[in-house]
């Protein structure tokens, strides 16, 4: 028997053995993971609630899609609207800093970049709900507070694609540039913005989507938007308006999610 084949025999082998390495691995998790929970008792009401839920959401509260005299479902998904759309706005400005701060070919040496990602990691691992929370802390309950904890929030999500977006670029333009005794600011104008132009858009967009799940969960807490009047409706039990204001919620997701899309797709 010749190496080669002995070698292409081995290799299936190891192959196999790797497999269920992982396989075990995944199962054992798994069995860790499950062990650890607890089984919760199912209440002797659970039916007659779920069935109460349910009633009302296929039987939604038409009525309070608009209301002249006050609050409706149109006034709360528009205010959700403009919370993500004004956190996204200020998240995708403060965070180019940062982006060209944490990518590696815009400065010399590991230091900078290092802390630029420090940074932005940092900032991730507050999640938006806990932003809130402090901004409402800090400014009172509201749309502002809801503004300002996706803004400050999505810095690090966006920063950190910003700069993968960066360090991705063709350094042909700005190298032949530089050699021509162009500036910093015209490399930067001319040479860069053109090429992550296009990637900071598209994921501007991206977290534009993520923003309006987020500003529709932050109203639970008291941060404005159509999670206010649902949390509302939740605690005084009235599935219908509960049944219409998700529907709403659903259709705004789903148009923006299309929309979106659509130009991400011319852009990329």
């Amino acid at each position: 028997m010749s190496q080669t084949t002995r070698k292409n025999i081995v290799k299936p082998k190891k192959n196999r053995v790797r497999l269920w390495s992982i396989y075990i691995t995944l199962a054992l998790i798994y069995i860790w993971a499950f062990a650890g929970t607890d089984v919760p008792e199912i209440k002797e009401t659970a039916a007659q609630i779920s069935k109460a839920i349910f009633s009302g959401m296929f039987n939604p509260d038409w009525g309070y899609v608009y209301m002249p005299e006050g609050e409706d479902l149109l006034r709360g998904l528009l205010d959700t609207l403009a919370i993500a759309i004004l956190g996204t706005f200020i998240s995708a400005i403060l965070c180019i800093p940062f982006a060209f701060w944490a990518a590696n070919n815009m400065s010399k040496g590991r230091a900078i970049p290092s802390s630029g990602k420090f940074m932005l990691g940092f900032i991730r691992t507050f999640p938006d709900i806990v932003m809130a929370i402090l901004f409402i802390k800090a400014v009172g309950p509201g749309s502002f507070a809801g503004v300002l904890a996706l803004g400050l929030g999505s810095i690090g999500m966006l920063g950190k694609l910003f700069s993968e977006e960066i360090e991705n670029m063709d350094l042909g333009p700005t190298e032949a540039l530089t050699a021509t005794g162009a500036s910093r600011l015209q490399v930067l104008w001319f040479a860069v913005i053109p090429q992550v132009l296009p990637g900071f858009l598209s994921y501007t967009l991206y977290r534009f989507e993520i923003n309006i799940r987020s500003a529709s969960i932050l109203g639970i807490i008291g941060a404005g938007g159509i999670g206010t009047p649902l949390i509302f409706a939740l605690s005084s039990r009235d599935w219908d308006r509960v049944g219409v204001i998700l529907l709403g919620i659903i259709v705004m997701v789903t148009i923006i999610d299309i929309i979106s899309g659509a130009i991400r797709k011319r852009i990329v």
